[in-house]
């Protein structure tokens, strides 16, 4: 990874680890505004609000939009460990993010390069940067998942 790559996605995984030690799902997201500022983090939280809706992902557009006091989200980025499923990417589109940039993929659940490829079908269609720090997330998710059976 480079410079500002490895910056805010090295945080998201941070944030997936975290995830982990509270037995939830290792995902991370990390929104950055048109600056690179940080706006907002967040990791998975389904099992401990508990709530179907609070992955990473949603969580840190319902805080940039709160922080920002604007639905629509222009000019950001947000990054994030694991190709977004459906339901976030359909949010991704609404909140008009900029740029998505994710680390694994999701051939089952993703929504972005798999599954319904919600941005095809979207009015708004965020630059999309797939494969960063990819290892390191999918090895993240597979560990978890292991000692889960």
């Amino acid at each position: 990874m480079q410079g500002r790559f490895k910056s805010e996605m090295g945080r998201a995984l941070s944030l997936a680890r975290e995830a982990a030690a509270k037995g939830e799902v290792p995902v991370g997201a990390v929104l950055t505004g048109p600056d690179g500022a940080l706006i907002a983090e967040a990791y998975n939280l389904t099992r401990t609000l508990p709530d179907p809706t609070a992955h990473a992902e949603m969580l840190v557009l319902r805080e940039a939009a709160r922080v920002l006091g604007n639905e629509r989200l222009t000019g950001c980025t947000l990054w994030v460990t694991l190709e977004p499923c459906p339901m976030c990417a359909a949010a991704i589109a609404e909140a008009r993010i900029a740029r998505l940039v994710y680390a694994a993929s999701d051939p089952k659940g993703g929504g972005v390069e798999h599954g319904p490829r919600i941005f095809t079908h979207s009015r708004h269609r965020p630059e999309v940067v797939s494969g960063v720090a990819e290892a390191e997330a999918a090895a993240l998710l597979r560990v978890f998942f292991a000692s889960r059976r």
